[in-house]
């Protein structure tokens, strides 16, 4: 895994669906699939990438997760104005903030979670930066592809100094 990008993001607005999950039991395909067949009823999308957001009950860090912590697991893209939400469907604000943007290649569960421990376990203590306390993120583009092995997506951590 490369170094990461650092960013500082403004304020984005999102809309999608949630569902509650933990890593013990990280299942969300079922949340993808009743988003995908409605995704085209949000009003105001702003590009046609994806974002997989995953919030921690309040004031637990991701590095504090035991398998069983329970997390709200979205799928989300982002728009420009909270206008016409479609039924059974939310809002979601973004706060600003920087972030560590790390490019993950790879299809399996396994292969995403060595990443996390690589960014949370040796990245993160040797780089200066501190995990924050929002959301993190993954955003899935054209180059994103469940199914191949060479898949890629983006991967969010929030950090501070």
């Amino acid at each position: 895994m490369q170094n990461p990008r650092i960013e500082n993001i403004s304020p984005k607005k999102l809309v999608g669906m949630m569902m509650p999950m933990s890593f013990q039991n990280h299942n969300p395909g079922p949340l993808w699939s009743k988003f995908m067949p409605l995704r085209n009823t949000i009003q105001h999308r702003i590009d046609h990438r994806f974002v997989s957001l995953q919030r921690s009950p309040e004031g637990l860090l991701m590095s504090e997760y035991t398998p069983s912590t329970i997390f709200e697991k979205w799928a989300l893209v982002e728009v420009s104005a909270f206008e016409n939400i479609p039924e059974g469907m939310k809002s979601f604000e973004l706060t600003e903030g920087y972030y560590a943007v790390f490019r993950h290649v790879g299809n399996t569960p396994q292969g995403f979670m060595k990443s996390i421990g690589y960014i949370l376990n040796e990245w993160l203590p040797s780089s200066g930066f501190h995990l924050d306390n929002r959301p993190h993120f993954e955003v899935l583009d054209e180059k994103y592809d469940r199914l191949n092995p060479a898949s890629e997506e983006d991967i969010w951590i929030p950090i501070k100094k």
